[in-house]
């Protein structure tokens, strides 16, 4: 009876344990709050695997900040003339130069990463001229450093004004999706393709199929539907995504292959607007916030998340390269 009962615990544990390897499910998850951390509307966080640095803006007074990660320390520009910075991305080969989203328009910025402002260089995209309720949102670059730039109305969002665009050349798009009503998260599988996509209004996830040669999105399906507001969004090297629960207080971690969510990280805050993964192994998930409609203590600052048993993958910088 007895070796009974010890054969069927291990059957019990090692099913557990495939349960817990097929999931990825680690509940001793850490959450940090970064010190000097605080933005208003803390958005687009990007991790510089090559210079061990954490970008992101402060959404609504165009600020950009920088974590230098070996330093422990915050840094932050105001970027002249811009009452937005939506989003930022690192130019490949470059140390000083980032493309950043200003109101319908995509800029190239330099900045030295220490220096309290900095200046739009040139203009390498503008959209919806005709759209002056519109802004820029969310963005990233696929796989071969193509930018792809979401937009979406400052407010009045069930007009769904938004619009995806992959950028051509410069001054040049091409419109991949339309009828948005807050164009946000996006991001690429490991093996290039797979795209996924939030349109926040639709409360779900959507993978698409992708051609990597020639950038095309097709075969629109929904994932995983949510009950929080869905934001930003990364990616793990196992193929799980992690969405930002705005309203929720949690990243959500969604499974596409089973399309559901597998597990809720909760972030002691109430507006969670971004993540991305990065630290010396990418394993610690960087996490922003905002402390707009829930003002709290906790609000607007960037919290790390370690323990998670889960590596991201190096994020793409922009190769101004495919625009020459």
């Amino acid at each position: 009876m007895v070796v009974k009962l010890i054969a069927l615990f291990g059957l019990i544990s090692s099913f557990l344990v495939g349960v817990l390897a097929d999931n990825e499910i680690v509940e001793d998850y850490k959450v940090k709050e970064l010190p000097s951390s605080y933005a208003h509307l803390g958005e687009g966080p990007h991790w510089d695997i090559a210079t061990q640095n954490l970008y992101m803006v402060d959404l609504d007074v165009g600020k950009l900040k920088r974590l230098d990660y070996n330093q422990k320390k915050w840094y932050k520009c105001q970027i002249e003339n811009a009452t937005f910075a939506t989003f930022i991305i690192p130019v490949e080969g470059t140390t000083d130069k980032f493309a950043v989203g200003i109101e319908r328009q995509v800029a190239i910025v330099k900045w030295d990463g220490v220096s309290e402002t900095c200046k739009v260089e040139k203009i390498i995209l503008t959209v919806e001229q005709s759209y002056n309720n519109n802004r820029f949102n969310d963005a990233k670059c696929d796989p071969l450093g193509r930018l792809f730039a979401g937009t979406m109305r400052k407010s009045d969002f069930d007009l769904r004004t938004g619009h995806l665009f992959k950028l051509l050349k410069p001054n040049s798009y091409e419109v991949m999706l339309s009828n948005l009503g807050i164009a946000n998260g996006l991001v690429w599988n490991e093996k290039g393709d797979k795209f996924y996509f939030v349109d926040s209004q639709d409360y779900n996830v959507k993978q698409y199929d992708y051609n990597t040669k020639t950038g095309e999105i097709s075969n629109a399906i929904v994932i995983s539907n949510t009950t929080s507001l869905p934001d930003g969004m990364t990616i793990d090297n196992k193929g799980f995504l992690y969405v930002a629960g705005n309203g929720g207080s949690a990243v959500l971690k969604i499974d596409p292959k089973k399309r559901k969510i597998v597990q809720k990280i909760e972030i002691p805050a109430k507006e969670i607007t971004s993540c991305a993964f990065g630290g010396p192994n990418l394993d610690i998930l960087f996490v922003t916030t905002a402390n707009e409609k829930y003002p709290s203590s906790n609000a607007g600052k960037t919290y790390m998340v370690t323990g998670l048993g889960a590596r991201g993958l190096p994020m793409t910088k922009l190769n101004l390269k495919h625009y020459n």
